[in-house]
């Protein structure tokens, strides 16, 4: 019976799987057009997936472990079962071979099963939940019928009362694993997610590699949409990599919006995607809901949409968008590589250019960046009374030098203002050939970016660009991360190809260098706060805490640090659009500093320094970098000199 039955049951669920790819495929046809290398993504998905990815699912050894047996496991074993039991090849070296790969999934499956009876908040539960009982069905019911294959048992086993029951325990699990990978289900992460792997939008991100910057649109292109309004105006890999999520609520877990209570949960926001694309509701969604103030979450159920209509007040609400403050710790984690960021970003682009529909004081501060060249609305003729008694080079009057020391528009802050002078007196102190580009220099664009005013940030990034191709420098140094990410990784988009550091690398190589002499830190106890935009946007965790090293300082480090740091809350314009939570995530990340006992915190970013000063008192004082080590720097002493009298006195003979 058996024998019969298993070739009908595979090949009929290989028809459908089928089907289910192509409408699969048809699903995300609708986004539109981007180019990828079709060929080459799929030879080089088998590394990504063993490789790149694992180094994300690494991080967790018990889940990378079960990953590996089950999903290993069953992909060994549906290729065997095809084989021996779709088309008949009863070879007992293939028999044998199918019974240890049903067993490793056995074995995996039975993990997966443990964590189900009490899972974490962050996972979702729903058809999830039914997931490990029907991997168990397939690899027992395998595992059984490929017994009298690999000659363990004879060939009428158990009669016609077995071979039924296994024929079910055989048609659930294939069920889930054919059907549920392409027409829906807890397995469709494994078809889509493969895929999502091979045409990933980021190539740049496999092999070691790190791609962050903001892909630019093309604002010349009367036919693009400015941004996304509807599912469809993402590119079609973009709708293929939200229906690679697994739904593991490793994004939800790091959020730092969602701790605090904002009305955003990354993995909701994915999901909501999802719907859009395949169209219908948000009711079968059984995870976390977006947080409410009034503690009772969103409802779920209430939001649907379609591939052809509006996100925005269907899907999502906008306040959802606007509480992400890009830091990209969902990135980080997501053992998919689902770029959540890039697709927020895609949607505020859309409400700010189309819409004119940024909240808050995100309007006026547009205003002020294409007025004054500056968030604040600051007189543009102020951005040097900082350093009025510094006696600055101006690029202008030099035309070269070594380093181009980018301010960014903390010189219109007066904290910021003394890291500026501190950083200036190690530049001298180093005697670096520096200069700055004085009231040349505008924003960098970084904050009109993030808010979705792509034609203002590009209006910024040009005239940069052009002001810099007048004059020779050998690298850009800044102590603004921001600054530092935009020149160095979405200007080179617009012809703007630079070396730009950040001042704590830079310093970090004065000292190893000897250029810089410094002596020890006298003071207190200190931690450090990896600025986002420094450590996960562009993988800057080690100069740092080599400079505090030099300091002689011991480094008391957060739980939360280096790639898991939690976001002090002011990237992404954040603090502009001010979505209010049931908490302000500086006072979490505060809390995280607290618990080290701490009585100094070291930052290298004035968005931080500036959102932790914000801080209530009492609280450890906070400095950055560049203000300890001009507090430690060991002044050059002059020579002494030799007075007329003592040339005189005659040396004494021993």
């Amino acid at each position: 019976m058996l024998n019969t039955l298993l070739p009908i049951l595979l090949f009929a669920a290989l028809a459908l799987a089928v089907l289910g790819v192509w409408r699969r495929v048809n699903l995300w046809r609708n986004g539109r057009a981007s180019k990828v290398d079709l060929l080459g993504g799929l030879l080089a998905m088998p590394k990504r997936y063993l490789v790149d990815l694992h180094h994300v699912v690494g991080r967790d050894k018990y889940i990378a472990n079960t990953h590996v047996a089950t999903a290993g496991g069953a992909a060994a074993s549906i290729l065997l079962a095809i084989l021996v039991h779709g088309f008949g090849l009863h070879n007992r070296v293939l028999g044998y071979a199918l019974l240890l790969t049903t067993l490793v999934m056995f074995i995996g499956a039975i993990f997966i099963y443990r964590r189900r009876i009490n899972p974490p908040a962050r996972l979702s539960k729903g058809p999830w939940m039914r997931l490990p009982k029907s991997l168990l069905a397939f690899s027992v019911s395998f595992f059984l019928v490929t017994l009298p294959v690999a000659g363990i048992l004879p060939q009428d086993f158990g009669g016609w009362l077995l071979a039924g029951i296994l024929a079910l325990g055989v048609a659930w699990g294939v069920s889930e694993l054919f059907l549920g990978m392409t027409w829906g289900g807890p397995m469709k992460h494994a078809f889509a997610g493969a895929l999502h792997l091979a045409w990933h939008r980021r190539a740049e991100r496999f092999g070691g590699g790190r791609s962050t910057g903001l892909k630019p649109l093309d604002l010349a292109d009367s036919t693009a949409p400015l941004g996304v309004e509807k599912p469809e105006d993402f590119t079609w890999n973009q709708l293929l990599g939200f229906d690679a999520c697994v739904q593991c609520g490793k994004c939800e877990a790091a959020c730092p919006a969602f701790a605090a209570g904002q009305p955003l949960n990354p993995k909701k926001l994915i999901q909501d995607m999802v719907v859009g694309l395949a169209g219908g509701t948000d009711a079968t969604y059984a995870g976390s809901p977006y947080p409410s103030l009034d503690g009772k979450g969103r409802p779920i159920g209430v939001h649907g949409g379609h591939p052809h209509q509006p996100i925005v007040n269907g899907l999502v609400e906008a306040e959802t968008l606007w509480s992400c403050t890009t830091c990209r710790a969902c990135v980080e984690e997501c053992p998919m590589m689902i770029e959540h960021v890039d697709a927020i970003v895609d949607m505020r682009r859309h409400l700010t250019l189309e819409k004119g529909a940024t909240p808050n004081k995100g309007a006026e501060v547009l205003d002020n960046l294409i007025a004054t060249d500056n968030p604040g609305g600051f007189a543009p003729g102020g951005r040097m009374n900082w350093a009025a008694d510094l006696n600055l080079s101006l690029m202008s009057d030099k035309k070269t030098a070594d380093v181009l020391f980018w301010v960014g528009d903390g010189a219109f802050d007066m904290r910021n203002q003394r890291t500026l002078r501190a950083f200036v007196k190690v530049l001298k102190a180093a005697k670096v050939d520096f200069a700055v580009l004085g009231l040349e220099e505008r924003d960098s664009g970084d904050v009109a970016r993030r808010l979705g005013d792509e034609a203002t940030f590009q209006m910024l990034a040009r005239r940069n660009i052009q002001t810099l191709s007048r004059y020779s420098f050998k690298r850009i140094v800044t102590c603004d991360p921001h600054s530092f990410h935009v020149l160095k990784n979405e200007y080179g988009a617009f012809d703007g190809n630079y070396l730009v550091q950040h001042h704590s690398t830079f310093m970090a190589e004065l000292v190893e260098g000897g250029a810089l002499k410094v002596g020890q830190h006298k003071g207190t106890s200190v931690t450090y706060h990896d600025p986002c935009y420094l450590g996960r946007y562009n993988g800057e965790y080690e100069a740092p805490r080599q400079v505090l090293r030099a300091l002689g300082i011991d480094i008391k480090e957060m739980q939360r640090s280096g790639f898991r740091s939690r976001c002090c809350g002011g990237g992404g314009g954040a603090p502009i659009t001010d979505i209010p939570g049931k908490q302000r995530i500086p006072d979490m990340r505060m809390e995280d500093i607290r618990e080290t006992g701490a009585e100094l915190v070291a930052v290298g970013c004035p968005q931080c320094t500036a959102m932790l000063e914000g801080v209530v008192e009492p609280r450890p004082l906070i400095k950055d970098i560049a203000e300890l080590v001009a507090d430690a720097l060991i002044e050059e002493q002059p020579a002494p000199t030799v007075t007329a009298q003592a040339q005189r006195e005659p040396a004494e003979v021993l």
